[in-house]
């Protein structure tokens, strides 16, 4: 608590100041000797302070606060005015100070409608140095995160408050989606095929947070003699997170040939390949993976509730999985497809062509060109009895051998999801580029060192984060998480629900009126 000090004429007096200040230094002989690139970073510096000091002014100018009306709280109490607050705000330009004036009465918390007003958040960090951090955890680790914002922002947010920002700032999303899908229809002009894709990827834990199973098994190595002297990764250190995503696509007829053409530089011909419409990414560390399948059932249904759309799984041959896909579509009576990437089937081929072809260059290339041609030809079955039959005319060792059964094997235990003919005639996709992006983010997060395991709460707040971008989502949920916490924090200890009025008390000076009208656009930085 403090005394508010005595208001000045104009509140914006600092502010002018400090743009002379530049003006003059621009016009001086010093910074005619200043390269351009340095002349960019004092600039910058400048005119941040200069941000913070207009910030500053304007909060100034609306200082005390004051409610035009009577303030109930949310119990109905009337409260009356106390000693002025002065509270510091961690802008993107710096530190700022917010005075105000509160409400109280005996026995109650106080409440500051200036807080309301201006929506701030319950600690020192604004709303709008939250969304940088939430931008930065989403695209990389918090340390470089850290970095980022310090070198591109005035804010200063060491590591742990990164952290907890990184928590609060996630902590809408179930609810934005719960919100999204009760409101949203079906869009009758996307794409006629309905893609389904999963696959989970490992995300370094802290030892109490890995499930149960990793934990025996991490425990049970750490007594080794190996463990004590191994270094780098290490093993049972991973949570696997279930990973999710569902788009509408329209269908797209290739040939076998088109998708593998004799030569790389070959381009398919024909019309552009569709691109993926209305895109949602699921990523849970704390969910199951038949939690996460499950949710992405049911909005597949909302946007095809009549049937009406060809249904398509992509997988990575993960069992669980496809188990979990088939178990819910014959729960919901849907003739789903499940097709096997091609990328993990080719993966297995190539290996095999290694080994028949030790050593060599273009022979493997050759080899493995001409057995995915016939996978895509619907003839996975006949490939794998022809490479066995070839390896045992060689002679080949079972050693040399192995990788040409484990491709066999990978085959015929697949065959049935391997119907790459049918899907190339319908045009349906049989890649998973869509979720191999998506799982990009959540697994790049922490470096491969305990040092950097991340605890559950913060390693889902980051899937979250990075599911929201990778569905393009992240600015409609960043409007609504800014409105749950105007609920949370101030409407909701209020009477009626209803923040009340407030009063500047410096009247705003007068200005010349600058023409035209001030558009504020809001672009997610690439900083």
């Amino acid at each position: 608590m403090s005394t508010l000090p005595c208001p000045v004429a104009d509140p914006f007096a600092a502010a002018d100041q400090a743009y002379a200040t530049i003006t003059e230094f621009l016009r001086s002989e010093e910074a005619r000797q200043v390269k351009h690139s340095e002349l960019e970073r004092q600039l910058e510096g400048m005119g941040r302070e200069l941000l913070r000091k207009l910030l500053q002014a304007h909060l100034d100018m609306r200082q005390r606060g004051k409610a035009a009306e009577v303030v109930r709280d949310a119990a109905g109490t009337t409260l009356t005015p106390t000693p002025v607050h002065a509270r510091s705000l961690e802008s993107i330009f710096g530190e700022v100070e917010v005075a105000r004036t509160g409400y109280g009465a005996a026995g109650t918390p106080s409440l500051h409608p200036l807080d309301g007003a201006l929506n701030l958040p319950p600690e020192k960090y604004s709303l709008e140095v939250r969304r940088r951090v939430a931008i930065e955890a989403a695209k990389s680790s918090f340390d470089e995160g850290v970095k980022t914002l310090e070198v591109y922002t005035g804010a200063h947010v060491p590591k742990r408050q990164f952290e907890e920002l990184v928590i609060r700032a996630a902590q809408d999303f179930e609810a934005f989606y719960v919100e999204r899908q009760a409101g949203a229809r079906a869009d009758p002009h996307a794409g006629s095929i309905l893609a389904l894709t999963v696959d989970g990827k490992g995300v370094v834990m802290r030892p109490e947070d890995l499930r149960e199973p990793t934990q025996r098994a991490a425990a049970a190595r750490a007594k080794t003699f190996t463990a004590r002297l191994g270094s780098g990764r290490r093993p049972h250190a991973k949570r696997m997170a279930a990973v999710a995503a569902i788009y509408t696509v329209a269908p797209y007829v290739r040939t076998p040939e088109e998708i593998l053409p004799e030569s790389p530089t070959q381009r398919e011909t024909g019309s552009a390949r569709p691109r993926p419409e209305h895109k949602r990414v699921w990523a849970s560390l704390v969910q199951s993976p038949e939690a996460v399948i499950r949710e992405m059932f049911n909005e597949a249904a909302r946007r095809d509730p009549k049937g009406q759309k060809r249904w398509v799984a992509l997988v990575d041959g993960n069992l669980p999985q496809i188990a979990h896909l088939q178990q819910m579509a014959e729960e919901r009576n849907i003739p789903l497809i499940i097709v096997v990437d091609l990328i993990h089937v080719a993966q297995y081929v190539w290996k095999a062509a290694g080994a028949f072809f030790p050593n060599q260059e273009s022979e493997p290339d050759r080899w493995t060109r001409k057995r995915l041609l016939e996978i895509l030809r619907g003839k996975a079955t006949l490939v794998a009895a022809g490479m066995r039959r070839s390896a045992t005319l060689r002679e080949m060792a079972a050693a040399e051998r192995k990788p040409v059964d484990d491709c066999a094997d990978y085959l015929l235990n697949y065959s049935p999801y391997l119907p790459y003919d049918k899907a190339l005639a319908e045009g349906v996709p049989i890649a998973t580029g869509v979720i191999e992006g998506a799982c990009r983010h959540p697994r790049r997060g922490p470096d491969e060192s305990d040092r950097c395991a991340l605890e559950l709460n913060r390693a889902e707040a980051v899937l979250r984060l990075r599911a929201l971008r990778a569905s393009n989502d992240f600015d409609a949920y960043w409007e609504f998480h800014e409105q749950q916490e105007y609920e949370r924090h101030h409407a909701s200890h209020y009477a009626d629900h209803r923040v009340p009025e407030t009063v500047p008390s410096i009247a705003s000076p007068s200005r010349p009126s600058p023409r035209g009208r001030l558009t504020i656009v809001r672009k997610e930085e690439k900083s």
